[in-house]
C-alpha cells in the first residue's frame, strides 16, 4: 500500500480524534452498556442496542484512522521549498476569470479534505489541475456547470 500524504497539521487532528476515541468515548459507550444492561432483558432494551450501535461506530472509527495514520506520510509545509509552484500543502488564491470572485484552497491530503474549510484532497479534480503551475498562470477546471476558467492569484505555504 502507497503511502498517503498527509499535512503535519492534518495529521495532528486526526491523532487527538483518535485519541479522544479511545480515551473518552469508548470508555463512556462502555459504561452505557452496562448501565443499560443492568435495566434487565436485552431483547427490548432499546438503551442497550443504541448503546452498542454507538459502540461499533466508535470502534469501526478507531480502527480506520489507526489504519490511515500507520499509512500517512506526514509532510511538514513549513519545510517546502517549491516556490511560487504548487505542490502539496499550497495555499492558492484562484479567481474566477469571468466573475473575479476569488476563493482560497489548501492542497491537503484525501483524510484532511474539507471543503467548508477550504481544505481540499491532493486527488480532486481542481488540485490536479492545480499541481505544477505558477502564480498568475490560468487553469481549466470541469464542473457540472461547464468548464470555469480561474486565475492563480498567489501561491503560498502557510505551515
Amino acid at each position: 500500500m502507497s503511502r498517503a500524504p498527509i499535512t503535519a497539521k492534518g495529521a495532528l487532528r486526526l491523532r487527538a480524534e483518535l485519541e479522544e476515541l479511545k480515551s473518552v468515548k469508548r470508555p463512556a459507550v462502555i459504561a452505557a452498556i452496562a448501565e443499560a444492561r443492568a435495566h434487565g432483558d436485552l431483547k427490548e432494551n432499546a438503551e442497550y442496542h443504541a448503546a452498542r450501535e454507538q459502540q461499533g461506530f466508535i470502534e469501526g472509527r478507531i480502527k480506520h484512522l489507526e489504519g490511515e495514520l500507520s499509512h500517512a506520510q506526514v509532510i511538514d509545509i513549513a519545510t517546502l521549498t517549491a516556490g511560487d509552484r504548487i505542490v502539496f500543502g499550497a495555499t492558492v488564491q484562484l479567481a474566477d476569470v469571468d466573475t473575479d470572485e476569488e476563493r482560497t484552497y489548501q492542497i491537503v491530503g484525501d483524510l484532511e479534505a474539507d471543503i467548508k474549510q477550504g481544505l481540499i484532497a491532493i486527488s480532486s479534480p481542481v488540485a490536479r489541475a492545480m499541481i505544477g503551475k505558477h502564480e498568475g498562470d490560468s487553469i481549466s477546471i470541469d464542473a457540472p456547470a461547464g468548464t470555469r476558467e480561474y486565475e492563480i492569484v498567489s501561491v503560498k505555504y502557510l505551515g
